[in-house]
């Protein structure tokens, strides 16, 4: 069966989130023709793609960690946990992702709402994927801070997840309460941020030197994704010319992406840091 493609005054009410991408719309295909349209283009194949893709390449290092990174760090224990932690939770953002992606087209509204829930489920998980490192190096040192605020976050993802069992989670009144909910997730690190810097006795000390230069690039690049996400810059200035390559939310994919990876790559360097660096009052950085 030949799978069609919409414009955006054929579709569904429920799929009309973006008035500036005008055409290459699947709609009304049950579960098996939404796999089958993977290999096809369409408006959401570089969405389902780039996603995809990052999926593996989180999951390639992971391996790559496990087998190879981790063991030349002599690293502990925790540090396996800490690494396989944060990178589950980037992989199983990916693949919620591809899947709200994926089933988005389903005939079934009630569907294609559970995907959509399933994605921001994942957007958390990722965001969480983040905090677990970056607050575990951080506060390398300080068992006290670095237990609180690693309960602090599970305690507001867990909010989150609480927040869309809500019927009204998706709505379209609910919108702005979404976008302010994850701007909340994602800018609690801002606090522990601040901490970190005063307990290192402040901006001039070398880790602050070394490593928050990497925080406030990741802090770059998730601002430049959010706010590609919240303007749909470029095909609001160009309606129906980014249908199927270049639109803001395909931006959004791929600096998430770039995002987690870096985020990835400063925990590495981070770790060494720390294994090279004993605690104050410890023979040795590992535990």
């Amino acid at each position: 069966m030949r799978i069609r493609l919409y414009t955006y005054e054929q579709i569904p009410q429920f799929l009309k989130e973006n008035p500036f991408i005008t055409d290459g719309y699947r709609a009304h295909l049950p579960s098996k023709l939404c796999l089958k349209s993977i290999f096809m283009l369409s408006n959401e194949t570089v969405n389902i793609w780039t996603h995809l893709l990052g999926f593996l390449l989180f999951f390639t290092l992971g391996v790559n960690d496990l087998a190879y990174v981790l063991p030349s760090a002599d690293a502990s224990h925790e540090d396996y946990l800490i690494y396989a932690a944060g990178l589950f939770c980037f992989q199983v953002c990916m693949l919620c992702s591809v899947g709200y992606h994926l089933f988005s087209c389903h005939r079934n509204e009630r569907t294609c709402r559970r995907w959509l829930a399933l994605d921001y489920a994942g957007i958390s998980v990722g965001i969480l994927g983040c905090y677990v490192p970056g607050i575990y190096y951080a506060f390398f040192c300080n068992t006290f801070w670095r237990q609180l605020y690693l309960m602090m976050i599970l305690s507001l993802i867990l909010a989150v997840f609480c927040a869309q069992v809500h019927p009204r989670y998706l709505s379209n009144d609910w919108r702005r309460l979404r976008t302010a909910i994850f701007c909340a997730v994602a800018g609690g690190s801002i606090v522990p941020a601040f901490h970190w810097v005063w307990l290192n006795g402040g901006l001039r000390t070398d880790a602050v030197e070394l490593f928050l230069p990497r925080i406030m690039v990741m802090y770059l690049i998730a601002g430049a994704a959010f706010l590609f996400y919240v303007t749909k810059v470029p095909e609001r200035y160009f309606p129906g010319q980014m249908n199927y390559v270049g639109a803001s939310h395909q931006v959004w994919h791929v600096l998430v992406v770039l995002m987690f990876y870096w985020w990835h790559q400063t925990a590495v360097y981070i770790m060494r840091f720390r294994h090279s660096q004993p605690c104050p009052g410890r023979g040795h950085s590992t535990h």
